[in-house]
Order: structure tokens, then sequence, then C-alpha cells
């Protein structure tokens, strides 16, 4: 595995842990900027619209750029939103800051997992994403209760400034660690990476990765009132066992890798399954505390885990190219959104059981874009690194 592989993960870190901030901060940045919690509560919306809707547009402004220059720019402009939000003095300075993070953090997952697939072997470039991934789910693991701490015991100010040193420190270790690799050569240029966007299996393995983590994030987004409200665990408790569900994420992550080169529709067809059986059995056994914790490992293990697998049907379909991999990354996004908020709207109506049941539809329905793939799977081994129209269908 080449090292540049680790460096693209710590980069990954530094985008979740910012991402992840404000959730762990609310009332502190509340009182902070003089405002309200649901107001604090938008600028977690804002990140993540910025992300799915601006982030693809600063990618095709890069494209003309080598990889390396591209990854250092948007660490450039990542570290200008931290310290605009360390800096901010009143809410509009803080939105605009969360606004310019997020585009930065999208197109920087699309350009590091293109970079990913062209600097690796072909036979363990799966296993390669899934280590740069792995920054992801340590962002959810170590990321979040790290920046929480720092802005609980030293002012939310200093969280931000905090993800400002680990930014530098990523910029640094990509400058020294990550080779020159000249931009690929995409031919027709925008134009033709546009182009791959009217295949059919590329919406329809873009609508899965969209499924697979709506389902997930249904459920995550309602652990902690599910887990205290339902199951009967202190507040205390809690954050104990979100822990736990960030050791599974890493553990999944690493094992879907390992297959995801040679097994790719399989690979999400069985986690769908998985998922959709252990969201319905967490709904059902919400008030057992031993077999909802189980439930809720299990939906660590084969939820947002998927990613290597999603990254390779996605590459196959379209290409490796940086701009289909930060769309995808905006489908994702697109996912957080859905699950999240479709699950605010059916607690309304059904109570907290519902998010969970609602992941488990959504992640049948994942299963139904997958099965017509695994019905006629003959997908190769290799991903390539840039378009092959005549691997399009085949994933």
């Amino acid at each position: 595995m080449p090292r540049a592989v680790y460096v693209l993960a710590l980069g990954i870190f530094a985008m979740v842990t910012s991402e992840f901030v404000v959730a762990g901060l609310m009332p502190q940045m509340a009182d902070g900027l003089n405002v309200t919690i649901p107001q604090i509560g938008y600028l977690i919306t804002a990140f993540a619209v910025a992300m799915a809707v601006g982030g693809p547009f600063l990618t095709m402004a890069l494209m003309k750029f080598p990889p390396r220059t591209a990854l250092l720019t948007l660490f450039v402009v990542f570290l200008a939103g931290n310290v605009l939000a360390a800096t901010a003095t009143g809410y509009s300075t803080m939105l605009a800051a969360r606004i310019v993070t997020g585009i930065a953090a999208q197109a920087f997952f699309g350009v590091a997992i293109s970079l990913c697939v062209r600097i690796t072997r072909p036979e363990i470039r799966g296993r390669a994403i899934a280590v740069a991934m792995n920054g992801l789910m340590l962002g959810t693991l170590l990321g979040l209760p790290i920046s929480t701490l720092v802005g609980e015991r030293f002012g939310w100010r200093a969280a931000f400034w905090t993800i400002g040193l680990i930014t530098v420190v990523a910029a640094a270790a990509t400058w020294f660690g990550v080779p020159r690799v000249e931009r690929a050569d995409s031919g027709g240029g925008i134009r033709q990476e546009i182009g791959v966007f009217k295949r059919p299996g590329l919406w329809s393995a873009l609508s899965t990765s969209t499924l697979i983590i709506g389902a997930t994030f249904s459920a995550f987004s309602y652990f902690n009132p599910i887990l205290t409200e339902l199951t009967g665990f202190s507040t205390g408790t809690v954050p104990l066992l979100l822990i736990a569900y960030g050791a599974a994420t890493v553990v999944g992550n690493n094992v879907v890798g390992r297959f995801a080169d040679r097994h790719t529709v399989p690979v999400l067809a069985v986690g769908l399954v998985l998922n959709a059986v252990f969201l319905a059995g967490f709904a059902l056994l919400a008030d057992l505390p031993a077999p909802a914790v189980l439930c809720m490992m299990g939906i660590g293990l084969v939820g947002v885990t998927m990613n290597p697998a999603m990254a390779t049907r996605v590459q196959r379909t379209g290409n490796a190219g940086p701009l289909v991999n930060t769309v995808h990354s905006s489908f994702i996004t697109l996912g957080i959104i859905l699950g999240s908020s479709l699950g605010a709207l059916v607690i309304d109506a059904w109570g907290l059981r519902a998010p969970l049941w609602l992941g488990a539809i959504m992640a049948l329905a994942g299963l139904a874009t997958v099965l017509p793939d695994l019905a006629r799977r003959s997908a190769p081994a290799v991903i390539p690194a840039s378009g092959a129209a005549e691997q399009a269908e085949r994933a």
C-alpha cells in the first residue's frame, strides 16, 4: 500500500472532523454567537448542502491542475474557512465559514479518492479506497470526541483552531508524502467528464449509494434519543456506545475493502440485506439493551462501511476521475440529508422507532437498485483509472 494513501486518509480525517465539530458544541456556540441552538443546527445543514451542491463545481475548476496541486489548494481554502470560523464574531460570518469549508471538503474527497486509485495497483484499489476512507471512520470515532473535548475545555473557538492545526499537518504531509502526478488526460476535457453522466448504470450506482447512506443515517442521527428514551441507557453511557459504534465502522470498512475489488456487487447486496435486518431488529428490540446494542453494532459494520464497494461500483460504471468521485460524494451527502430529515418527520408522526423502520425500507430500496446488476454480474476485477466505456455497464 503506497504511503500516500495513508496521507490522503489524514486529509480526509481533517475534513470529517470539521464536518462534525458543530454537532458536539452546539450549546457553547449558541452562547458564544448569541443565537439559538436550532440556528446552530442550521450550520450543519448549510455545511451538508454546500458539500452536495458546491463541491462538484470547485472540482471542475481544479481539474486543470495536477492532483497534488489541487489538494494543496483545497487545504488552503479549507484552512481559511476554519480560521474564519474560529474568529467569527457573528452568525453570518460563521455561516459563510461553514459554506466555504463544506465546499472544500467535498472537492477534497473527490480529488483524493481519484488520486488514490491512480497511485495504487489495480488489484488492491478497493483496499486502498478503504484505507483512505478510514479517515472518515476515524473522524467519527476520534475526531468528534476530540474536538468536543477541546471545545468544552478551552472554548468552542479552540476546537476550530485545533482543526486548523490538523489541516496544516495534513497539508505538510501531502506536500512531502504524495507523489507528483500529472493530471489525467481526459481527452475531451470537462465535456467528456460530464458525458459519462449519460450512462444509466452510473445513475443506478449513485442512487444505491444515496440509499445506503440514507438508511444508515436515518438511524444514526437519532441513536442518542433512541438509546436513552427507548433502551434506557443513561446519557453518560451513550458516548461510550457511540465510540463502540465508530470502532465497528473502522472494522467493517477494512473488511469491505478486502472484497470490494472482486466481489463489488455481491458485497453491496449482502451489506444491504444485513443492514435492513439490523435496522428492523433494532426497531423491534429497542427496549432490550443487549439486542439493541448488538443491532446498533451491526449497523456500524454494514452501513457507511460499504463506501469502498460503493466507490468501486461508481468508478466502473463511470470513471475514476475527480468529478465522478466528487459527484458520488454529493450523492452520499444527499443520503445523509434525506436520512436525517425524513427521520425527523417520521419521529413526529410515529415515534422514535420510526426512523429505524425507515432505514430498513431505504436499505431494501437500495437492494432493488443492485439486484439487476447482481443478476447479470460479470464485473472485471480491475478498476479503470479513467473512463472505460466498454466496462461501463459490467460492474
